[in-house]
């Protein structure tokens, strides 16, 4: 459940849980951790850690579910159950519901961390993230039969060969296969962990070899389409999220700090914190409205922003989206990164959509932005711009003096806009590496990545 759909709780409530608020060291120190991770064994000795905090939470979260059912029915809470922190009535179910999505949310921002360490353990090469991500998220790891026999794996890759094994349980962005060994001479591999010798799951064995073929030999990503295909860019990766601290910086004195960003966007930093120092609310904006106001005429568009302006948001948005780089790797301090995970600090960036079609149009390209105006929320896989190129190469001249030109059309998903927004792309990165794709010839959906993405994340 979202926080910010939640009817029993609101999100200053979940913010000031003391579980929640004790999460924000522990994030901290293991990102420090992360970062500090130089050979197999701090690998080892990281995820160990990782797990046990993992199945605690998870543990709590069921046991919570339990007392809630209990609760529910007229009952008293089992004598399992972990004790809220909440200081709510014991007696009231919507006090179990709570803590049952505080752990939710705090198992979501352990898998977080999860994924920095997967981006870091595959030295930040987009395409497995792209190409292991395409699966259903993964489910709960306590009381999940076969984790055990997967970590049971894990630890026997180290201590007997020496090979680090990466749990893609203690993750949200790997969700094809349940391991992947790395050892001194082969790409990575992933495993299936069959906890019965007699069920073969021929189908994930053929979307891990799917995923393999994608990204060593160009092959379609697993899934129905087959035009999806990875594209690897051969430019480098530039960005503006060297502009977050500072906007962190101001948040923390203002509450809202808005910015206008190249590239037709703009940038909304809130600390939730300061908001509250300050009485700023949802209704009682004052100042931070006009300061974002005057960004986005800054950057050419506050015009017919409701229906033309798409964003994207850092907000309760941690360990759902597998595509996204994981805030943990992210160029910034530990401890704003923890903050970032807890919703404690929060971006938005914005741009209208067809300002940014003329943006392109400026570049060179014929670009048409295609979305229906007045939608709110961007959906998976939804087109919303398209970008045409035809090839004089291959005219063909038809009688009355027609001519039919072969060319490509490149569909420009959410997930790419998304990108766009998120991870601060520079314009001239972002449409270098547009027409980077129109010359490769690539038509359909190619999901490109750039060149030197170890040299950009930490």
């Amino acid at each position: 459940m979202s926080l910010l759909d939640a009817a029993h709780y609101t999100p200053d409530e979940m913010l000031r849980h003391p579980r929640h608020i004790a999460m924000q060291s522990v994030l901290a120190r293991l990102i420090q951790q992360l970062r500090a991770i130089g050979s197999s064994a701090d690998g080892y000795e990281f995820q160990r850690e990782l797990a046990d905090l993992l199945l605690a939470v998870e543990g709590d979260r069921r046991e919570f579910k339990r007392a809630a059912d209990r609760v529910k029915k007229g009952k008293g809470p089992h004598p399992q159950a972990p004790e809220p922190q909440s200081g709510r009535d014991l007696a009231e179910h919507a006090t179990w519901l709570f803590e049952h999505d505080l752990c939710e949310r705090l198992a979501r921002q352990l898998r977080s961390v999860g994924d920095g360490f997967a981006w870091k353990a595959f030295g930040f090469h987009r395409p497995f993230i792209l190409a292991l991500s395409r699966n259903d998220p993964p489910g709960p790891i306590h009381g999940k039969a076969g984790f055990a026999a997967e970590r049971d794996r894990a630890e026997r890759a180290f201590k007997e060969d020496g090979h680090f094994a990466l749990l893609h349980d203690l993750t949200n962005c790997l969700r094809i296969g349940d391991i992947t060994i790395w050892d001194e001479v082969n790409p990575p591999r992933t495993e299936e962990i069959k906890t019965n010798p007699n069920n073969r799951r021929s189908a994930q064995i053929r979307r891990i070899n799917q995923a393999r073929a994608a990204i060593l030999d160009g092959a379609p990503l697993p899934g129905d389409n087959l035009a999806e295909r990875l594209h690897e860019l051969d430019l480098p990766l530039r960005t503006h999220v060297d502009r977050l601290p500072a906007a962190a910086k101001h948040a923390a004195e203002h509450g809202v700090y808005a910015t206008p960003l190249p590239g037709a966007r703009v940038l909304t930093f809130i600390d939730q914190v300061a908001c509250s120092r300050l009485g700023i609310n949802d209704q009682d904006t004052g100042p931070a409205e006009r300061r974002l106001q005057t960004a986005l005429q800054s950057a050419g568009i506050a015009r017919d922003r409701v229906n033309n302006n798409v964003h994207a948001t850092s907000l309760d948005s941690t360990a759902r989206d597998p595509k996204r780089v994981p805030w943990a790797s992210y160029r910034l301090d530990s401890g704003l990164c923890a903050r970032l995970i807890g919703d404690y600090v929060s971006f938005n960036v914005e741009t209208s959509g067809p300002v940014l079609a003329k943006l392109l149009q400026v570049s060179g390209l014929d670009a048409q932005w295609v979305r229906p105006s007045g939608r709110a929320h961007l959906r998976n896989g939804e087109v919303v711009m398209e970008i045409h190129q035809q090839n004089e190469l291959t005219a063909v001249f038809l009688p009355n003096g027609l001519k039919a030109t072969q060319g490509i059309t490149l569909q420009v998903t959410r997930s790419e806009i998304d990108r766009y927004l998120i991870e601060l792309l520079k314009p001239g990165t972002w449409v270098g590496g547009i027409k980077h794709l129109l010359r490769a010839q690539e038509a359909g959906r190619p999901w490109p990545h750039y060149r030197d993405e170890h040299e950009v994340w930490v």
